[in-house]
């Protein structure tokens, strides 16, 4: 511990800033931020709010997403150390100590759920603390090992920055913001199995029970194709409740019925290219989704 430690020291700085930020997962940090501002962006008010509190709202939720991401480095540097696509994360490479990552993760989220607290409203943070916790202790140290049924429980607290952007404006949450939550939440399967396919190899040597380890891939894939299935209607809704433009109704309807093609595509074919095309295609599909509710929004 202390060599690991005193070599973490001994690096130039920007290689130990580059590895901090590593360890804050910027690219689903992205994603968390943007459906966040989506939810603030559609919430009844918005216009009359201070457009110093809403940077502030996005920089809290960005903070503790990455935070969150941290402390799922530090409790899992383990099984990241044996799995080919995270073995370069900084924890397994000793790049930083694992108290240091710790200690980050908790004093960021501390302080990104005070400061919307503090400058929003409680509701807001309230939410924040709770998407937080939720991953942390259900998701990474209890149901991620446990269930192949991991990301679809676990994956409720990837749904909540919407609902945390919302309750940003209004201090409350509705059925429109649940809506923008169940979005997310359906199409968190079929995002991480498609992932899975293609680094089922991985989740075995780390014996991580993903719904292909345990129940085959085939029935993986048919599981995938019944969430994009439940997720086309569910994306529509918000052309119907008056949230969005009719507009982003047709667009919502060719982006998941797109979505449905690519998880039937991956179903009649056993070459892995289709999965992570649909990988691929899925995060695309929710940013064009969100981007579209916020172009239209009524």
């Amino acid at each position: 511990m202390t060599e690991i430690l005193s070599q973490a020291v001994s690096q130039p700085l920007d290689s130990r800033v580059s590895d901090f930020v590593a360890l804050l997962k910027p690219r689903v940090m992205s994603l968390v931020v943007f459906s966040g501002f989506a939810g603030l962006w559609l919430a009844p008010g918005v216009e009359a709010m201070n457009p110093v509190l809403a940077v502030i709202a996005m920089l809290c939720l960005a903070v503790n997403a990455g935070a969150a991401g941290a402390i799922n480095m530090w409790y899992d540097r383990d099984i990241d150390a044996v799995m080919h696509r995270t073995r370069g994360r900084p924890l397994p490479m000793g790049r930083v100590d694992e108290a240091e990552a710790l200690a980050f993760g908790l004093t960021l989220s501390i302080f990104s759920v005070m400061i919307m607290g503090l400058a929003l409203n409680w509701v807001a943070a309230g939410l924040l603390a709770f998407a937080s916790v939720f991953y942390v202790f259900v998701y990474t140290m209890w149901l991620k090992r446990l269930t192949p049924q991991n990301i679809v429980i676990g994956g409720a607290a990837g749904a909540f920055p919407p609902l945390i952007g919302w309750a940003a404006v209004t201090g409350s949450v509705s059925i429109e913001s649940l809506i923008l939550f169940l979005i997310i939440f359906f199409w968190t399967p079929p995002h991480f199995w498609a992932l899975s396919l293609y680094a089922n190899e991985d989740y075995k040597r780390a014996r991580i029970p993903m719904m292909a380890v345990v129940h085959g891939i085939r029935a993986t894939k048919i599981q995938m194709v019944l969430y994009t299935l439940i997720l086309f209607p569910l994306s529509l809704v918000p052309a119907f409740t008056g949230m969005t433009g009719p507009a982003y109704g047709v667009l919502a309807a060719f982006l998941s019925g797109f979505f449905v093609l690519t998880a039937v595509s991956v179903l009649m074919s056993d070459d892995l290219k289709k999965a992570r095309l649909m990988f691929g295609y899925s995060v695309f599909y929710l940013f064009s989704l969100f981007l579209a509710m916020i172009l239209n929004a009524a």
